[in-house]
């Protein structure tokens, strides 16, 4: 089974296209923590425990134990690995990607299965949606990574302001990892490493691909934006987006309504993020795709599968959390395992093919 693990504060709607997405594109089963239970939209709490293949975790202060992370970032890490984790003495658990609710896998099954013994890590390769004010209905139209005869063509066009992908995507170009899921490999934002936290080199293919939606519209852009500075102080961002985190941070703090608001947030939008959707398609460089894409169906736990799973982590909702972040010793996490359900990595049952 391939599961993903997510951190996330959405709205209903993006979480339902989320679910159905890595659903149809090659998830089994996806593990949601809600990292702001207490503002979550009710209905979008009632989607996620509704619904059969997710496992929806409230990151309360229970969660924490009393030492919830400042950064966001400290607490996906956490999430992702802790995640990982549970899924280590289980043979029918195959792959875990760490994935945000705004991106959506396709990953093609077969390829992955036909990954090599000795791959312990999977990248997927990014395409983010072009960046509109508004779309009527679901986005439709992503940017791949470019080279550097095209970004310069760009570039030159005045479409970007320098010839780099890191200027064309708004978001990550690094794209999100998979690993199967064992105690010595840990899962960041972007890529797995090992216990040095030395990166690990990943295995890649075509097939495996990742759609962000990262800030497609103005109103999502505004809405993203706002709940990332919300989050907590020192969220990490690439260098070129940092101005645009200054300015909405201070706009923010200047406690307009938001009626007066909502013009000056849209024109960092048009500054910052909006893309030339025109020159783009018209150069060939984007790719259509249709938002209902995927034909995966999803495979279902083995008997009693779900839980066990389900038991072991009732059993770490009161554990110490510090011990999931990457840098940590494996032989704490084995120990936290032992004690909540005596399972071991030796006990480990063998991995369907």
């Amino acid at each position: 089974m391939l599961f993903t693990a997510s951190t996330v504060k959405d709205t209903l709607s993006n979480l339902e296209r989320f679910v159905a997405g890595n659903l149809a594109g090659g998830v089994d089963h996806l593990v949601v923590f809600l990292d702001a239970p207490r503002e979550t939209d009710p209905e979008a709490r009632a989607f996620l425990d509704g619904h059969p293949s997710v496992t929806c975790v409230p990151t309360d202060r229970a969660w924490w134990q009393g030492d919830r992370p400042d950064q966001l970032n400290a607490r996906q890490r956490i999430n992702a690995n802790l995640v990982k984790a549970l899924l280590s003495p289980f043979g029918w658990a195959d792959w875990v990607f760490h994935i945000d609710a705004d991106e959506i896998v396709q990953i093609d099954r077969a390829a992955l299965a036909a990954a090599p013994e000795d791959a312990r890590v999977a990248t997927l390769a990014p395409l983010e949606a072009v960046s509109q004010p508004e779309w009527v209905g679901e986005p439709t139209h992503f940017k791949r990574l470019l080279d550097k005869d095209d970004l310069t063509l760009l570039h030159t066009l005045g479409v970007i302001d320098r010839p780099h992908n890191g200027a064309y995507f708004h978001g990550h170009v690094d794209g999100k990892v998979g690993v199967r899921p064992d105690l010595d490999v840990w899962l960041t934002l972007h890529h797995a490493v090992d216990a040095d936290k030395q990166e690990i080199e990943p295995w890649a293919h075509p097939g495996l691909r990742l759609r962000h939606y990262e800030s497609f519209s103005g109103e999502e852009f505004v809405r993203k934006w706002t709940s990332i500075l919300e989050a907590g102080p020192n969220v990490g961002f690439r260098p070129a987006r940092e101005p645009t985190a200054v300015a909405l941070r201070t706009l923010i703090g200047k406690g307009l309504r938001p009626a007066q608001a909502r013009p000056y947030l849209m024109r960092i939008f048009e500054r910052t993020t909006q893309d030339d959707l025109v020159t783009l398609r018209d150069l060939g460089l984007l790719e259509e795709i249709d938002p209902r894409a995927g034909t995966h169906r999803s495979a279902d736990f083995p008997a009693g599968g779900r839980e066990q799973l389900g038991l072991l982590l009732d059993a770490l909702r009161e554990a110490p959390k510090r011990s999931f972040h990457p840098g940590y010793p494996a032989a704490d996490v084995r120990r936290l395992l032992d004690e909540a359900g005596g399972v071991t990595e030796a006990r480990r049952s063998p991995r369907r093919s």
